[in-house]
């Protein structure tokens, strides 16, 4: 779905990197445990074995909607790494999006530029350093 030009374009609330989120069953509260903003390697290429990209928005019109990350260490040539719908029931309503990447591996250290999409739109340019 790609936005149209009277709807408002989804806000990011919260981006984080961790290494797990736990759901309470009762209160539906988020726990994110071991947030991180860099890993460091002592040899290339190295496998990250597990991490955790959340991200709260919000704005997003109402219906399906499809979230993309890319990744690269040349802003210019980023591969897909995740692609994934989800649904928005009201512009009002903010949307946890827990997205867990499994063996990660990078080639060589370096800042890695990180852009998430919501329909084909950017959302987010950020990095991930490794050192």
């Amino acid at each position: 779905m790609r936005r149209n030009d009277t709807q408002s374009k989804p806000q990011l609330l919260t981006w984080l990197t961790c290494d797990a989120v736990h759901i309470d069953a009762a209160s539906g509260k988020h726990t994110l445990l071991g947030a991180f903003c860099s890993i460091k390697a002592h040899h290339y290429p190295v496998t990250h074995p597990h991490m955790v990209w959340f991200l709260t928005i919000t704005d997003c019109a109402p219906g399906n909607h499809r979230m993309r990350i890319s990744m690269g260490l040349d802003p210019t040539k980023m591969q897909v790494l995740l692609e994934r719908p989800f649904e928005s029931q009201s512009p009002l309503h903010r949307i946890n999006l827990i997205n867990e990447i499994r063996n990660l591996t990078f080639g060589e250290p370096g800042e890695y530029s990180l852009l998430i999409e919501i329909d084909e739109e950017p959302l987010l340019a950020t990095s991930l350093t490794l050192n």
